[in-house]
C-alpha cells in the first residue's frame, strides 16, 4: 500500500446561520479546500460526505452545488464520528490505489436544544435516555465519586477550551468565561450546568486527501498515519452507566481503548509522540476520561493536569488547541473533520496565537452513538 496525505483543508465558521443552507456551508468549505490544495474540481475523483441530519443524499445535494461530475458519492452517517468516518474512507480509497484524489467533507445543520438522537431503543427512548447531557451526567457522576473529584475539576476543562477559543476565528464562541460564571450557568442535568455542555453549531469542513507525491505543493503536505474505527464491546462500561445491559462481564479493553491502540500500533508511535491533542469534549467531563482512555495520563489523573497546565497551549500535551467542542461549537457531521482541520494547521504551522511550536505529530478522537470511536494520527 503507498502513502496518503492531506493536501488541502478548507472550513467555515461554525455558528447558528439560520439563513444559510447545509449545502452553502459544504459548497464554501470544498471551493476552500481546492483553493488550499490547489487543485480544480475536476481533478476529485471520489467523495465522501460525512453528516447526520441532512437527509437522504445529502452529499450529492452538497457536491450539486459544485457541479455534479459523475464521480462516486459515498454518503456517511456515523454519528459524531461522521466527518471522520468519511475522512476514513477517503484513506483506505487512496492508500489502496482506488483514486488519487479524493474529498473528506463534513457538514451539518443543528437544530436547537439537545441532540435529538435516536440511536436508542424505544423502551430507552421513552426513558430519555436520549438526553446526552443526562447520559453523560451518569457517568460523570461515577467518574467524581470513584476518584474523589468536583464540579470544579470539570469546570477547568470548559475554562481551557473557551480560553484556546478566543485564539480561533473559526469558534462560535471566542470569549473566555471565568470559573463563576461556568459554576453559576444554569443547571441542565446534575451535575451539570449549561457551561460544561458543547454548544450546538452549524458548519462544514472538506479535506483533500491525494497519494503521497501528487500534492501540489509538498512543503504543506501532512501524512496520515492512522485512522482507526471501533465499536463498542459488550459488558463494556460505557453500556452499564446507560442501563443498556446488566451482565458482571467486563472485557479487558475497552472500544475507546482499542481505538487508540490500533491507531498507536499503525502509526508506529505513543501517547509520549503526540505534540497536539484533538479529545472529544461533547460534556466537559468527557475530555477528562478521554485523555486519560487515550493514554495521555493514568485513571484520575487529567483533572490534576489540566490544573497544572499539562494540558494547556504551552504546556506539556496541548489538548484543544482550537477550543474544542466547548469553544467551537458542535456540528454533529463536521465535528471529527474539524478535529482533523485543527491538527494540520498545527503541522503545517499557520495556527497563529494558538501555534503548538515544533508540532511534528497530533491525535484527533471522536466518538459518536452507536457507540463507536474513532483516531486518527497525523505526522508532518
Amino acid at each position: 500500500m503507498r502513502d496518503a496525505v492531506v493536501a488541502g483543508i478548507g472550513t467555515t465558521k461554525f455558528g447558528a446561520f439560520p439563513e444559510t443552507s447545509n449545502y452553502v456551508l459544504a459548497t464554501q468549505a470544498i471551493l476552500s479546500a481546492l483553493k488550499d490544495a490547489e487543485i480544480s474540481w475536476k481533478e476529485v475523483q471520489s467523495a465522501y460526505c460525512g453528516s447526520v441530519y441532512q437527509g437522504t443524499g445529502s452529499g450529492h445535494q452538497a457536491l450539486r452545488e459544485i457541479g455534479l461530475s459523475g464521480i462516486p458519492i459515498t454518503n456517511v452517517e456515523n454519528a459524531c464520528s461522521s466527518g471522520t468516518s468519511a475522512f476514513r474512507l477517503g484513506y483506505q480509497a487512496v492508500i489502496n490505489g482506488t483514486y488519487d484524489t479524493v474529498i473528506a467533507l463534513g457538514f451539518e445543520k443543528m437544530p436547537k436544544g439537545p441532540i435529538p438522537s435516536t440511536a436508542f431503543r424505544p423502551w430507552q427512548l421513552q426513558l430519555g435516555f436520549n438526553v446526552q447531557p443526562a447520559n453523560y451526567a451518569l457517568e460523570t457522576m461515577e467518574y467524581l465519586h470513584k476518584y474523589g473529584h468536583t464540579v470544579d475539576d470539570i469546570s477547568m476543562v470548559t475554562l481551557k477550551n473557551r480560553k484556546h477559543g478566543t485564539l480561533n476565528p473559526f469558534a462560535r464562541f471566542q470569549k473566555e468565561v471565568s470559573l463563576q460564571e461556568i459554576n453559576e450557568s444554569r443547571m441542565i442535568a446534575t451535575p451539570f450546568r449549561l457551561l460544561h455542555c458543547a454548544p450546538m453549531a452549524d458548519g462544514a469542513v472538506c479535506i483533500v486527501i491525494t497519494a503521497k507525491g501528487r500534492e501540489k505543493t509538498p512543503s504543506r503536505a501532512v501524512k496520515i498515519q492512522a485512522v482507526t474505527l471501533c465499536s463498542g464491546v459488550y459488558g463494556d462500561p460505557f453500556y452499564q452507566n446507560g442501563m443498556f445491559c446488566s451482565v458482571k462481564y467486563f472485557p479487558k479493553e475497552g472500544f475507546v481503548e482499542q481505538s487508540a491502540r490500533e491507531a498507536f500500533e499503525a502509526a508506529g508511535v505513543g501517547p509520549e509522540d503526540i505534540d497536539v491533542i484533538q479529545a472529544y469534549d461533547s460534556m466537559a467531563s468527557g475530555e477528562l476520561w478521554d485523555l486519560e482512555k487515550l493514554g495521555f495520563c493514568g485513571p484520575g489523573e487529567a483533572p490534576g493536569r489540566i490544573r497544572s497546565g499539562w494540558f494547556s497551549l504551552g504546556g506539556k500535551k496541548p489538548c484543544n488547541t482550537d477550543g474544542g467542542m466547548m469553544a467551537r461549537g458542535h456540528p454533529l457531521g463536521a465535528t471529527g473533520s474539524a478535529q482533523i482541520f485543527e491538527l494540520v494547521t498545527q503541522l503545517r504551522g499557520e495556527a497563529g496565537g494558538r501555534q503548538v511550536e515544533g508540532a511534528k505529530t497530533a491525535l484527533a478522537h471522536a466518538m459518536g452513538a452507536g457507540p463507536n470511536s474513532s483516531v486518527t494520527i497525523l505526522s508532518k
